[in-house]
């Protein structure tokens, strides 16, 4: 895709001021089919953000497919009067407000959908479809939030613009695409975004999750894990089901192989340690009277540093290749690793500050420590690359009461979708107001 540049003008002029609004999710529906209540709404937004948001939700598009995505955040953008840069790494989307002399803070959130058929029952709920990497027509949605990622970002954004009197300093907004296949960040870089737009002094970005709303979840060191993703082969020898004989069945050998690996975890780690094996697709065969030729397996493995990555990835390995020599294959196992993504790592120092922040802008009992979660992100690309903190968290997006009655009736597991369901429908408000809250918040921490 050709990068274009945008330039608009325009004034913002908005205030910003707090109300008790109770009509935030209008006539959409929780799965539950009640509205979830709407705790306080930002106003004076020259932006629509509800409605952005539910348009973004309707209209999820896969990684590296964004355009339409990138298309609405680039006019909402130019609409505060910002340059904005498209085609960035593909499908992303760039902007920067220059305020005079002082630090330079990046802002990041990720645009991509999942291949998910929705199942939420929201009145603007998403029947897009797509198609695949392997060309496979898929259901698409916004089953992580990036639809509220993005929303999140444009609100901060004009509300940066309307207060450079009481700030100075950079701000550069990233809208980064395909952090679903953990390669959007490094296609941005690769496309050169560290060398066309000033360099961070700190990177911060923040993701929804299944935490009471009004919640901030932020702990510093590794806030969650590294990943790698497999793609495993086992080559058999085909043949006739009725001759199993003379055959090297590589079903067997795949069913032989997923059992094995649930060892990893439950003998072979430290039970104090944390590693995640899982294997995710299992593809063999076409017909029952055909013992096809090979298997494939897709893997993966997570896991909070990179001596764990070394510790867990080699055993996996050796388990692969000892089951299809075990069953007499007589060709070594294709293993490729699909993409590996580093662990997001929280700078102490920059953490606590903005912990700090956090406390101060929204009280004591707004912010906790969500232990590491075994997800993973391709956000820290950006600081790694070039050597600058990062700080990254989590906010909430379940009704607080929701989530306190499956506290206490011990069913957060089967109650509370979770990121990747079909079911993960964050309330519309408060969660919002508080995304860009957070934002606006942790930017002013570390601008002038």
């Amino acid at each position: 895709m050709s990068k274009t540049r945008r330039m608009a003008r325009g004034g913002c002029g908005v205030s910003w001021t707090l109300d008790q609004g109770t009509d935030a999710q209008h006539d959409a529906e929780t799965p539950h089919g009640t509205p979830p209540p709407a705790t306080h709404r930002l106003e004076g937004m020259s932006v629509d953000l509800e409605s952005l948001y539910t348009d973004l939700h309707t209209h999820p598009e896969l990684s590296f497919q964004e355009t339409r995505t990138a298309g609405v955040i680039a006019r909402h953008l130019a609409g505060l009067g910002l340059e904005v840069e498209e085609g960035v790494g593909r499908t992303g989307v760039v902007t920067r407000i220059d305020n005079g002399p002082g630090p330079v803070v990046w802002l990041r959130a990720d645009m991509d959908g999942l291949p998910v058929e929705e199942q939420t029952g929201l009145a603007y709920a998403s029947t897009a479809r797509g198609t695949d990497p392997a060309g496979n027509a898929v259901p698409v949605m916004h089953a992580c939030g990036h639809d509220m990622h993005v929303t999140a970002l444009i609100g901060a954004l004009e509300r940066l613009v309307a207060t450079t009197a009481e700030w100075s300093g950079t701000v550069v907004a990233v809208f980064q695409p395909a952090e679903e296949y953990g390669a959007g960040s490094q296609a941005m870089i690769a496309d050169g975004v560290l060398d066309r737009y000033p360099r961070p002094d700190i990177v911060l970005g923040q993701h929804v999750t299944p935490l009471p709303a009004g919640t901030i979840g932020v702990r510093p060191g590794t806030q969650m894990a590294a990943s790698d993703g497999l793609t495993v082969v086992l080559h058999g020898r085909g043949g006739h089901g009725s001759r199993p004989h003379s055959t090297i069945d590589p079903v067997v050998m795949a069913a032989a192989t997923v059992m094995r690996l649930q060892t990893v975890v439950s003998r072979e780690v430290d039970p104090r340690d944390v590693a995640v094996v899982t294997v995710g697709s299992i593809h063999a065969g076409l017909k029952n009277n055909i013992i096809p030729a090979e298997a494939k397996l897709e893997l993966s493995l997570r896991y909070p540093d990179d001596a764990a990555r070394a510790r867990v990835m080699s055993k996996v390995e050796r388990i692969i290749r000892a089951e299809a020599e075990a069953s007499g294959a007589e060709q070594t196992p294709t293993i490729t690793t699909d993409h590996t993504l580093p662990p997001t790592i929280n700078d102490p120092d920059a953490t606590s500050r903005l912990t700090a922040a956090f406390r101060r802008a929204f009280g004591e009992g707004s912010v906790v420590d969500p232990g590491m979660f075994t997800g993973s992100e391709d956000v820290s690309w950006f600081a790694r690359e070039s050597g600058v903190p990062l700080v990254f968290w989590f906010w909430g997006g379940v009704d607080p009461q929701t989530f306190a009655d499956a506290v206490a009736g011990g069913t957060v597991e089967r109650d509370i979708p979770t990121n990747h369901s079909p079911f993960f429908a964050p309330v519309m408000q408060p969660t919002i107001d508080r995304g860009v809250e957070n934002l606006v918040v942790a930017a002013r921490e570390f601008l002038d």
